[in-house]
């Protein structure tokens, strides 16, 4: 099995991520009376599903007409996660729309909110930063977070602020003129569990757009600050800081600790159903 240079030093390049995307405060949350503890391995927080995720585990694949299926049982006490977790992530191609279903069933209380960290430029393969991309966020309100990056657990109106993507901005410029380092911040998306209308990027030198779709009530838009330029890719390209942009969607990061955000428990008998499509097309 050819996973050891993935599990090296790895910024989830295309992952899913699971059992909880995004950051959990300290690491510790209470459910039914009961304090669970979880890795720490972001500053003093545990990050998208803690050491060992979802991203660094074998999943079982399935041939489809149009696409994968993966599916695993991630174990009762994984990563201090409790119950165990059945899940089927299955990506689908249709044209130029690439669609991606999560679905789990628990057998206990716990939990859930799974995403995908792809990272995207529009420019093309080792394009050197995303300066030149144009991003609109479709969000009236953002999470200011701590300088853990922790949501203070203010639900904030983007108007008048550096976080009012919903008319298109040019990324460099934009991030320039507020004197930004780059955004990693949950956008508060529509309530509606139906499919709405997340983000549009464009590439004007190439015409490429990318358009996200999605049931989720919240998307983590992340512009590669952490990336340093110490990973090389295809052709011996690197990814420097900016290289590339994710957009996560997701819960709202720490909703287990935080009761006014959307609900995160997955309890016995529901099942987590949530829907991501990326359409591309040339404009």
């Amino acid at each position: 099995m050819r996973e050891t240079g993935y599990l090296q030093k790895q910024p989830y390049f295309g992952a899913v991520v699971g059992r909880v995307a995004n950051r959990i405060a300290k690491g510790t949350f209470t459910l039914d009376g009961k304090e669970y503890k979880l890795a720490i391995n972001n500053g003093p927080n545990s990050l998208h599903g803690g050491v060992r995720g979802f991203d660094k585990v074998l999943w079982t694949p399935r041939m489809l007409s149009n696409g994968v299926q993966f599916s695993r049982v991630s174990p009762d006490g994984e990563e201090g996660y409790p119950g165990e977790l059945k899940v089927w992530v299955t990506y689908t191609l249709d044209g130029g729309e690439l669609m991606i279903n999560y679905r789990a069933q628990a057998s206990r209380t716990t939990p859930v909110n799974l995403t995908n960290h792809s990272y995207f430029n529009l420019a093309g393969q080792g394009s050197p930063n995303i300066y030149d991309h144009e991003v609109i966020i479709e969000a009236d309100a953002f999470l200011p977070v701590d300088e853990t990056l922790i949501p203070t657990g203010e639900v904030a109106p983007v108007q008048g602020t550096a976080f009012d993507l919903r008319k298109p901005v040019e990324l460099g410029k934009h991030l320039q003129d507020f004197h930004l380092n780059g955004f990693d911040h949950n956008f508060c998306l529509k309530g509606s569990k139906e499919k709405h209308f997340c983000a549009w990027v464009r590439h004007a030198g190439s015409g490429r757009l990318l358009e996200v779709y999605t049931t989720q009530p919240g998307v983590q838009f992340y512009t590669g600050n952490f990336l340093d330029g110490t990973l090389k890719g295809k052709g011996g390209a690197v990814y420097p800081k900016h290289s590339g942009f994710c957009l996560e969607t997701q819960n709202w990061p720490d909703a287990v600790n935080q009761p006014h955000f959307p609900p995160v428990l997955l309890r016995p008998g529901e099942e987590y159903d949530h829907t991501t499509w990326f359409k591309f097309s040339v404009a």
